[in-house]
């Protein structure tokens, strides 16, 4: 049984960091040839192989989603063919392939008969964002394992900081910390320092702050706090300008701020990775399926299997899950759903599942332009009384009553 020929001129590249491997095929009047080149990985390598492929008559290019090595290749060949980014595991599924020229030959053969599924490519602009949010996000994470190291140096000097202050980079605590890294040793004028809406007891806080700072101590606080000053410098320049990339969709950002769990930061991954224009994708199934924050499918012989989500956009499955936990004790719909969801799935699946419920209320928001609509804890009452009500009616017709509902509700 023979495939039918989708394209009569593809090419299939096989991405490295150094050169890429291209197989050329082409099929007409019955008959297939291909032609495989190899070029280097720099700009005129790559501005060689465009002028090769236009001179061929080539029409589609597909390639492997390889880290970012295969950036550039799209980069340089964009607008001039009709490009294939594919997910690098779906096409390794086949094993047996184990040189670099029968890498670009299979991706050649699968591009040649439309077997090659398109990977979502974002514009510039989109990418540019996402440099700035990933960027964000590592910066982040740097500043809290500095912060890890603040804990750390002030359990080893015995001073119990954490357990009176939430937050040690507070302002009292950046007071304290402050104070320490000067020498000042007297738990008492330390105390002073202390903001008067602390909640923890003024002996409980000399106490805290009892121990033995050694100059060895000192010298690890002032590295430690210099290097979060300029984390937070860096954050604060990075989120000036994703302002000002997204200075055009205020209006959107306002309106899903509405919400719950969701703010300026959440939207800015959301705006980034997603994009702003949702309408490549279907519906919000489709979207929640890429992100990889929906059940799996995977069914066998009439029996569900495992339900396991797929990878999708960590980044995106990330900032969904921390908006969650954000909900979980708030008096709202989000924050009922997951605490009902955590006594029977637990607090992961029910984090992961008040993520998928944002990103589809995100999607139907930008798609429409609606406003948020809170439905309230109200809406799991009326529904938990309709549901008794239904029990209790089958039971007492069961036993044999016949029932005649009002024609009003009683209150």
């Amino acid at each position: 049984m023979s495939l039918e020929v989708m394209y009569e001129r593809c090419a299939g590249i096989d991405v490295h960091q150094r050169f890429v491997v291209v197989c050329l095929i082409v099929a007409e009047g019955g008959k297939r040839h291909q032609e495989i080149r190899t070029f280097r990985h720099e700009t005129a390598g790559l501005l060689a192989l465009r002028t090769w492929l236009l001179q061929e008559g080539c029409t589609h290019v597909g390639m492997e989603s390889t880290g970012v090595y295969w950036m550039p290749v799209y980069r340089r060949l964009e607008g001039f063919f009709e490009l294939i980014v594919a997910n690098a595991q779906h096409i390794k599924a086949v094993p047996g392939r184990k040189t670099d020229v029968q890498d670009a030959e299979w991706i050649a053969s699968l591009l040649q008969h439309g077997l090659v599924n398109p990977s979502f490519v974002p514009s510039q602009e989109q990418q540019d964002l996402r440099d700035l949010t990933r960027l964000r996000v590592s910066l982040v994470r740097e500043r809290a394992r500095l912060v890890n190291r603040v804990h750390k140096a002030l359990e080893e000097a015995g001073i119990k900081l954490a357990t009176v202050l939430s937050d040690i980079m507070g302002l009292s605590g950046r007071a304290i910390l402050q104070a320490l890294c000067e020498g000042e040793s007297d738990p008492e004028r330390l105390a002073k320092r202390v903001h008067p809406g602390v909640q923890a007891s003024q002996e409980q806080i000399v106490t805290a702050l009892t121990g033995e700072m050694r100059e060895h101590h000192r010298f690890l606080l002032r590295e430690l706090l210099s290097l979060i000053a300029v984390q937070d410098r860096a954050i604060e320049h990075l989120e000036e300008e994703i302002e000002h990339h997204l200075h055009p969709f205020e209006e959107q950002i306002m309106r899903c701020e509405q919400i719950n769990g969701v703010s300026r930061h959440v939207l800015y991954v959301l705006m980034a990775e997603v994009g702003t224009d949702l309408q490549r994708f279907p519906d919000a199934e489709h979207l929640s399926s890429w992100a990889g924050v929906c059940p799996g499918q995977k069914e066998s012989a009439g029996k569900r299997l495992s339900g396991k989500c797929k990878k999708g956009n960590r980044y995106v499955r990330e900032v969904l899950v921390q908006a969650a936990h954000g909900v979980r004790r708030s008096r709202t719909y989000l924050g009922e759903r997951y605490r009902r969801l955590k006594k029977r799935r637990g607090s992961k699946r029910a984090a992961l599942a008040i993520g998928h419920d944002i990103l589809v209320i995100y999607c139907r928001m930008m798609k429409t332009g609606q406003e948020y609509q809170e439905k309230g804890v109200e809406f799991f009452q009326q529904k938990d009384r309709s549901k008794v009500e239904h029990l209790l009616v089958r039971r007492l017709e069961h036993m044999g009553y016949q029932l005649t509902r009002p024609s009003q509700p009683v209150a």
